[in-house]
């Protein structure tokens, strides 16, 4: 009986490891050229800053939130 248990426990948690490996987007500046971007992995903070401190499940959520940010609006 225990060991059903841990089984099905087991085969749950593999069945969702997808939807924990799911992608994320920053709104990041490079620290030299002052240029916004939206990149799929965290800043460093050295040569690309993150602007909002945030996470988006998609690229075109982030796009919309570098839009709305004062820092990349300027030209």
């Amino acid at each position: 009986m225990v060991r059903t248990i841990a089984i099905a426990i087991l085969a749950t948690g593999i069945a969702s490891l997808p939807a924990m490996a799911a992608e994320e987007y920053w709104v990041a500046r490079d620290a030299v050229s002052k240029q916004c971007e939206v990149v799929p992995k965290k800043p460093d903070g050295t040569l690309v800053v993150d602007l909002g401190k945030k996470t988006y499940p998609s690229e075109a959520d982030a796009k919309k939130a570098m839009a709305a940010l004062p820092d990349c609006n300027k030209k």
